[in-house]
C-alpha cells in the first residue's frame, strides 16, 4: 500500500512540476509513475483494489490538471509567470499598396540599391534601379516589385 501511495505522490509532484519545467519529460515520468502505481495495486490488491487505485489516479490527474490550468493562472504566482500585456508593434514594415505609386518619398536609409523610405509617415522597403541613393534624398515611387517599392530620384 505504501508503494502505491508513494508512486501516486511522485506522479502528482512530477505532473505539477511540469508547469515550472516545460518540455514534457517530467509529465511523462509522472504519468508513468501513476501507471506503475496502478499496476502495483492490481498485483497486490487484486482487481477491485486495482480498479479503486485507477479511479483514484484519474481523480488525482484531473485535480492536478484543473489546478494547473484553471486555478493557478488566477493566483498572484500564476499571473507573475505569464505575459499579461500585448505589444502593439510589428516586426516587419507594412506591405505597399498600389495607391502609393506616384507619391513622394524620402530615403530613411541609404539605398544600395535597397533600403528603407518613408512615404506619408510610414516606413517601406524600397529599391532604386539607378543604384546608390543617399539618406534623406527626395524620391518618387514609380512602381511595386513584390513586397517593396521601386523609387527614382526627383
Amino acid at each position: 500500500m505504501n508503494a502505491i501511495a508513494l508512486l501516486f505522490l511522485v506522479g502528482v509532484i512530477l505532473l505539477a512540476a511540469e508547469v515550472f519545467v516545460p518540455g514534457g519529460v517530467l509529465g511523462f515520468i509522472g504519468g508513468l509513475a501513476m501507471a506503475a502505481g496502478c499496476g502495483v495495486a492490481f498485483v497486490k490488491l487484486g482487481a477491485s483494489g486495482g480498479l479503486v487505485a485507477t479511479v483514484t489516479a484519474l481523480l488525482l490527474l484531473g485535480l492536478t490538471v484543473y489546478t494547473e490550468l484553471v486555478w493557478l493562472p488566477k493566483t498572484r504566482l500564476g499571473k507573475s509567470m505569464t505575459v499579461q500585456t500585448a505589444v502593439d508593434g510589428t516586426s516587419q514594415p507594412p506591405l505597399a499598396a498600389a495607391e502609393i505609386v506616384g507619391k513622394n518619398a524620402e530615403a530613411e536609409t541609404p539605398l544600395m540599391p535597397t533600403g528603407f523610405v518613408r512615404v506619408e509617415g510610414k516606413r517601406y522597403e524600397a529599391f532604386s534601379p539607378a543604384g546608390f541613393v543617399a539618406k534623406g534624398a527626395a524620391l518618387r515611387v514609380t512602381g511595386l516589385d513584390n513586397f517593396r517599392l521601386i523609387v527614382t530620384k526627383t
